[in-house]
């Protein structure tokens, strides 16, 4: 047997690897065994590792292994031939790009991205099983070797063909997948980097359980996933300890985690289950910061009423240095930074590092034991992790705290989610992105959507069904029995029938409409209060934060036209809750779907009592006013007119992902931030309140007393005391900076000496309140745009007089939150002066902290972006070579930590750009990344290049080519492929440089050379195109559906020349009308179809219709050509091909009118060299086309919308209108050239005029007799409704109404050119008859026998030459509309040519 090749010798085989194993499938591993021993002085990991595989029918095993050394690989027992490639690649890149332009680079990037991503596909270990092993193998189902992903049982039958695969492999000095940091190491779960460290199938639908052995030094711990069964000190080597683990429930590679070094156990002491672990040095941080825990632990096994589904759960902070995130979630263990940690000083890390600890647990629930039966389901389990979360969040930290941070999500994700990339689930779109939808910030967007759908459901169905539900999968998941533990969309959507008792055709529409499809409603509300009804008539407006462009296809076209943009509406009602004067009541009445203007009527409860006329009371005051007269104005002044309504809120309880903009009078707004105690109402009133345009001195009161009321949330404090700064203006006489002075001083100053107490931070609430104060004060502006010289003094004193000596917690977050407030101030020239000594200060600090680090750099970090930001907008006052002499050394690696790293080298790269551009900028970026160590630096860096690119856009060719070189080489370096989410930055910045979005999807994928099935089939396909003389007919882009190529006859070619020239004829006289395009219908059928059909000759003129009306040939839109007898046509088993090519049209507007063709419709035709045989015209059939009976109508609702937009939305609506305007008035222009279009080919003889007119006056005195009937009986019937009332309300109504009248004018115009049309039909049957009465001169030839065809003649002549015709065309449209409609031969119509082979005769 041949000896296993060596890595050396397989530099000559990494080509193929694209080839060869793409096509191996990967193997079905039941079971594996990890044994492993390492050096931490060497850096050194050595080891076996054992898999029981299923051993497909080919007889190759396909594995996934990179960067390691194997040496040997055996099956059961017996060595054997195995090929190992290394799928990391650097590939070369031509240094001399020459003038690359971005859009170039884009594609290039593209490319290369996707390249890499199907080569971590494929796998990289191929092991070669023997010929009885394949014979054996050839019994087994070969199914079974495809279904990667399903989860089989441990337990293995006898016949099984399964054997045992070992493989021996090392590592040294390794860099993916497993780090070495000084004493400790640690692995991550970057996307598909678990293959890196051993042996495996490193595929998230691939799962099995594990045995894991680790030996190391026993000065160390070795922390794994599973149980810990025991520890083994060896004879051999007593210096060395072996942690044996076991993992009995099925999990992915990807979640096999390890972490080794000098750890500190730290044994929960409320729950056996839970261990935390720590470096010595952090272990008086990790009891502080873990003595929460239990708490969470024991919640979600309650709310899930189980225990948790793994034997333990083991937390490990290592070191942040090499961490690659803050968490990295594994089975039944979790790595966390070591910056999460926290003394008992600390307070603004609280909050945000208990968030993160339940996450991570809820993830051992959902994501880990629970996993996705496919992967257009991870959203799934993404959301019920993140809605567990939340529930933690609401229990612990407070039902405000949770809604205030839904609230904030929701308006994030429905500012992000405007096309596919933000869809959650696609049809094959999650296989092409490969993962990397969940990286960067679209997958923290695509995270809060899923928890917002779970909560819209849990609100449709209550937080009891809902809970059960989890329940319900989660009791199902402990089942022996079930082989695997997944969960779909389509079983939750079954449970939410069964369990949650939601309606199928619920369920039916909502999936589809917020899981698959993009966008989130829009509505804009207006509201007009109807006294007489007492009833609130409010008018909303929807849409769709989608583009409306994404509904066809993405830009890009990688998943064509899967995802539907969700403008079509929503199911469901939407509630819409009135405050009153009596009371609050919910009105659920706003439908989500349906027209996108809809007028509600809500009915008021509450009703006002007369206003009575006070008189002056004795011994009141000569104006009659009395001591009470300020609480009357208050109650007079509530809203600002006279209703009973006191504000209005759509969707209070947040069961809509939506956008939602409500147009009411300022004194709703300021009762609503005083009086609801809602967080989500004060918030959205704070943040109308500020942006109204003209600011009033009751905005800035209520504003002020939201700030100063304890009672009210902390966050919905901050916001308010944010919104004051907005509102300082000289038009307020700077009231707001006033009453946030004022307001700090009164909680932190000493009242005698006007100057700081001593630091006092007991009060959380009121900690997190002080520390925004001075934020908000440095975001004041005056009419120049600088900041008042009050502003700076006061923040200047703030630093002076900072004293902390008697505070028993830290106030370095609070002094970093007061450098970060200097700088947002933008200095003028008279407060110029202040800068020095605000520079001092600052230097000053940035000195103490270096003698005495502060939590996380935090005070550092503060400094370097504040000298960074005043550099930038004071670069003639502040040298910006000195700043980078003053910060470089922040760079040092061995001595700064990595979070001043990072911050230093943001504030290089921003000072970059500002001096010499971006390219530069990303030029220098690049080094940096290339020189730094930390995972973290490296992706924080790329993203603050990302972010600096999308602020500055329309780049054009301002970026060197050199730059996109540098660029494309790092996205495909080695320190890319170690660092997951750094190449995918690195990608989405020259994406953003082409002006494209920052996502994969979209991108076009490379094509591959693989022969398939399909590509023979198309193979054979151009062969027979070759042979036969055919014509291929195409059809143009515009067409949504992709409609294959068919093969026609060559006899089609003369029919349609001939249907060309005879369009060409009839169309001559339509007045020049180019808009009119109509389409092409052509069928192809077998000749023996058309035997009895009569045959009638369109030479002839035609013949009467089956009402005796004369039928002429005009422009076709429907052609029927049946196939020669001696050429086979296209057929498909026999039967006949049609062939349909419908012309581009124009989009149809929203309310459903009739819209034309539109121009730039074309039919391309190529034909290859063939005989024509003659073809003659057999029959000629008129179609009616379809009438324009709702233009009227339209019209009507168009002026409706206009009347209502006008009523309901009198604030700041301008904008919106200049939209609706061109979208009405683009439409009612169609309508108006159709209207026109229809009277330009009107051909009707004498005789059918005389019929035409009897007829249509014998319907319309019919018509008119039933109208005043019915006239008569509303009149008699509005009088004794008058008569009961007294009010003649209806009759006011009813003449004050727009439409009424536009229908009353509208039928007066209709009476008079009725009579008109009388006469001028009198004068022209004069006319006809006086010239038919003209003797015959001799000289003139004998006339033809009059037929019809003559008679049409004369009669259009006399209709050309004649002045009474033209005002007849002129101003009688309605009369042509209605001849066109009866007589069916407008321009409009279709007719259906049928042809017929007759032989060698010719047409």
């Amino acid at each position: 047997m041949a000896k296993p090749r060596k890595q050396k010798n397989n530099e000559n085989q990494k080509g193929s690897t694209s080839n060869a194993s793409a096509a191996i499938p990967l193997a079905v591993v039941r079971h594996q065994k990890l044994c492993l021993s390492i050096d931490m002085e060497q850096r050194r990991i050595y080891g076996h590792t054992e898999l029981k595989v299923l051993v497909p029918k080919s007889g190759v095993i396909g594995l996934h292994a990179n960067s390691m050394n194997i040496d040997n690989v055996f099956l059961n027992g017996l060595p054997v031939r195995f090929k190992f490639y290394s799928q990391h690649q650097q590939f070369e890149i031509e240094k001399n790009w020459g003038s690359i332009t971005c859009i170039e680079a884009a594609e290039a990037a593209g490319s290369a991205y996707f390249s890499s991503l199907e080569r971590e596909m494929a796998p990289d270990l191929l092991i070669f099983c023997d010929k009885a092993t394949s014979a054996e193998s050839a019994v087994q189902d070969p199914a079974d070797t495809e279904k990667v992903g399903q989860i089989i049982p441990s337990e293995c039958k006898p016949d099984d063909n399964v054997k045992l695969v070992r493989i021996e492999y090392w590592l040294e000095k390794p860099e993916v997948g497993v780090h070495f940091m000084g004493s400790s190491l640690h692995t991550n779960n970057q996307l598909r980097r678990a293959h890196c460290w051993f042996p495996c199938v490193d595929f998230g639908l691939q799962r099995c359980c594990y045995d894991l052995e680790f030996t190391v030094d026993s000065k160390y711990v070795a922390v794994s996933n599973g149980t810990l069964l025991c520890q083994v000190i060896t004879k051999d080597d007593p210096s060395s300890k072996t942690y044996v683990y076991c993992v009995n429930i099925p999990v992915a590679a990807e979640f096999i985690t390890l972490a080794v070094g000098p750890f500190e156990v730290l044994p929960d002491p409320h729950n056996g289950v839970v261990s935390h672990m720590c470096m010595p040095s952090n272990l008086s941080k990790l009891q502080c910061t873990v003595s929460f825990f239990h708490t969470v632990f024991s919640y979600y096994e309650e709310y899930l009423a189980a225990t948790f589904p793994f034997g333990s759960y083991k937390q490990v902070f290592i070191d942040s240095e090499t961490a690659l995130s803050s968490t990295c979630v594994g089975a039944s263990m979790s790595i966390f930074s070591s910056q999460l940690l926290y003394d008992e000083r600390v307070i603004d890390q609280v909050i945000s590092t208990r968030i993160k600890l339940a996450n991570a647990l809820a993830q051992q629930w959902f994501g880990i034991y629970i996993t996705a039966e496919t992967a257009n389901d991870g959203w799934l389990l993404d959301g019920l992790a993140g809605f567990l979360t939340d529930c933690f969040i609401k229990r612990f930290l407070g039902n405000n705290e949770a809604r205030y941070r839904r609230y904030k999500a929701n308006e994030a994700v429905c500012k992000v989610d405007v096309d596919g990339a933000t869809a959650l689930s696609l049809s094959g779109a999650a296989a092409e992105l490969y993962g990397t939808q969940a990286i960067g910030v679209l997958g923290k967007i695509r995270s809060w959507k899923a928890v917002a759908i779970l909560q819209m459901l849990e609100k449709q169905m209550g937080p009891e069904s809902f809970r059960k539900i989890l329940q319900r999968i989660v009791h199902k998941a402990e089942d022996v029995i079930r082989a695997s533990r997944t969960l779909s969309t389509k079983e939750f959507r079954h449970l939410a029938n069964k369990i949650g008792n939601l309606e199928r055709p619920f369920l039916k529409e909502f999936f589809p409409r917020w899981v698959e499809s993009c966008g989130c409603p829009v509505l804009r509300m207006g509201l007009s209060y109807n006294k007489r009804r007492n009833m609130i008539e409010l008018a909303v407006l929807r849409g769709c934060t989608s583009n409306m462009s994404s509904k066809s296809a993405p830009a890009r076209g990688t998943v064509s036209g899967e995802f539907q943009a969700g403008d079509d509406g929503w199911p469901g009602m939407m509630s819409v809750r009135v405050y009153e004067l009596d009371g609050m009541y919910d009105h659920p009445s706003l439908p989500m779907a349906g027209d996108t203007c809809q007028l509600l009527e809500i009915q008021c409860h509450s009703k006002l009592a007369a206003r009575r006329i006070q008189r002056p009371k004795k011994g009141g005051k000569g104006d009659g006013s009395d001591d009470n007269g300020e609480v009357t104005a208050a109650l007079d002044t509530r809203m600002g007119l006279e209703s009973p309504l006191l504000w209005l809120r759509a969707d209070p309880e947040m069961e809509y992902l939506a956008q939602i903009q409500i147009h009411q009078p300022v004194q709703m707004w300021i009762s609503q931030l005083e009086k609801d105690k809602d967080v989500v109402a004060q918030l959205q009133a704070i943040a109308t309140l500020c942006s109204f345009p003209r600011l009033s001195f009751s905005i800035v009161n209520a504003l002020n007393s939201c700030l100063i009321d304890p009672k009210v949330f902390w966050r919905v404090r901050i916001e308010s005391a944010f919104a004051l700064a907005k509102t300082a203006t000289e038009e307020t006489d700077w009231d707001g900076l006033m009453h946030l002075i004022k307001f700090y001083k009164s909680r932190r100053f000493d009242p005698d000496i006007e100057l700081p107490r001593p630091n006092d931070y007991h009060d959380f609430s009121e900690y997190f309140l002080l520390e925004s104060v001075p934020s908000a004060i440095a975001m004041v502006r005056g009419r120049d745009g600088k900041s008042p010289p009050e502003a700076i003094d006061f923040i200047l004193q703030l630093l002076k007089y900072n004293d902390n000596i008697e505070n028993s917690y830290s106030d370095v977050y609070w002094l970093a939150a007061l450098v970060d407030s200097i700088g947002k101030i933008e200095f003028g020239q008279q407060s110029i002066q202040a800068l020095l000594p605000l520079l001092k200060r600052i230097n000053s600090l940035l000195q103490f902290d270096r003698l005495m680090p502060s939590h996380n750099g935090v005070l550092t970090i503060s400094c370097i972006r504040t000298l960074t930001q005043i550099a930038l907008k004071l670069s003639h006052f502040v040298p910006m070579g000195r700043l980078e002499e003053l910060i470089k050394p922040f760079q040092d690696v061995q001595s700064t930590p990595w979070q001043i790293r990072l911050e230093t080298i943001k504030a290089l790269i921003d000072l970059e750009a500002h001096k010499n551009g971006l390219d530069v900028a990303l030029s220098s970026a690049v080094k940096f990344i290339i020189d730094e160590s930390s995972l973290q630096v490296q992706t924080k860096a790329a993203m603050h290049c990302l972010h600096l690119c999308q602020m500055q856009r329309n780049f054009g060719n301002r970026i060197k080519s050199s730059v996109l070189s540098d660029l494309l080489h790092l996205l495909e370096s080695r320190k890319a492929f170690v660092n997951v989410n750094l190449r995918h930055h690195v990608f989405c910045v020259l994406q953003i440089l082409a002006g494209r979005s920052a996502t994969l999807f979209g991108v076009p994928k490379p094509k591959m050379l693989v022969i398939s099935e399909k590509a023979m089939d198309v193979e054979m396909l151009e062969e027979q195109k070759a042979k036969s003389g055919s014509m291929k007919i195409r059809f143009s882009r515009c067409q949504e559906a992709n409609v294959d190529q068919v093969r026609v006859s060559s006899e089609v070619l003369n029919s349609l020349e001939a249907v060309k020239e005879m369009g060409t004829t009839v169309s001559g006289s339509s007045g020049g009308n180019e808009r009119k395009l109509h389409s092409v219908k052509l069928r192809i059928k077998p000749p023996e179809a058309v035997e009895d059909e009569k045959i009638m000759d369109t030479t002839r003129g035609g013949g009467p219709d089956e009402r005796g009306f004369p039928v002429y040939p005009v422009a076709s839109s429907s052609v029927s050509v049946h196939a020669a007898q001696g050429e086979s046509s296209y057929t498909l088993g026999g039967e006949a091909v049609e062939v349909i090519s419908i012309l581009e049209s124009e989009q149809k507007a929203k309310e459903g009118a009739y819209a034309p063709h539109a121009n730039g419709s074309r039919l391309n035709v190529s034909t290859s060299s063939g005989t024509v045989d003659s073809m003659n015209i057999v029959s000629v059939k008129a179609c009616s086309p379809s009438s324009v009976k709702n233009k009227d109508n339209l019209t009507g609702r168009c002026k409706n919308v206009e009347a209502l937009h006008d009523k309901y939305f009198p604030v700041d609506a301008e904008d919106y209108d200049d939209c609706q305007s061109q979208q009405h008035g683009s439409l009612l222009e169609h309508l108006k050239k159709d209207q026109l279009a229809g009277q330009s080919d009107l051909l009707i003889t004498e005789d059918t005029a005389e019929k035409v007119d009897s007829e249509e006056k014998r319907q319309k005195d019919r018509k008119e007799k039933e109208v005043r009937k019915d006239r008569k009986r509303k009149r008699e019937k509005e009088k004794r409704k008058d008569g009961a009332d007294g009010h003649g309300k209806h009759r006011h109504d009813k003449h004050n109404d727009p439409e009424y009248l536009e229908r009353k004018r509208r039928k007066k115009e209709q009476r008079r050119q009725e009579k008109e049309r009388l006469q001028l039909q009198k004068v022209a049957n004069r006319e006809s008859s006086a010239d038919g009465q003209k003797p015959e001169s001799s000289s003139q030839q004998r006339r033809p026998e009059p037929t019809e065809a003559n008679s049409l003649q004369r009669f259009t002549e006399t209709a050309e030459t004649s002045s009474v015709q033209s005002r007849l065309e002129s101003r009688d449209a309605s009369f042509v509309q209605r001849l066109n409609e009866t007589t069916e031969t407008s321009s409009l119509q279709r007719i259906r040519i049928k042809i017929k082979n007759r032989g060698s005769s010719n047409c």
